[in-house]
């Protein structure tokens, strides 16, 4: 399992993020993407010049975050 520090030294260039929104997709959406195994970046689709953050599989399970939502799997 990644741990936090190391989550922010992969590079995520080539990332390729997808959107879920909770409701009309007027306001803005959170974008995710799997940046490596037990690894994902957790963006904002209103600030798109903004860092992602990053969490592993296990901590974005805990916020109640799926992937599957997304349209991607575990």
């Amino acid at each position: 399992m990644q741990n936090g520090t190391h989550l922010y030294a992969l590079d995520i260039s080539g990332a390729s993020f997808t959107k879920a929104c909770g409701g009309p997709c007027t306001e803005g959406c959170v974008t995710l993407a799997r940046i490596g195994e037990d690894a994902w970046a957790l963006g904002d689709s209103k600030r798109p010049d903004a860092q992602p953050l990053r969490f592993t599989t296990q901590e974005l399970d805990a916020a109640g975050t799926d992937p599957a939502r997304f349209g991607i799997g575990v």
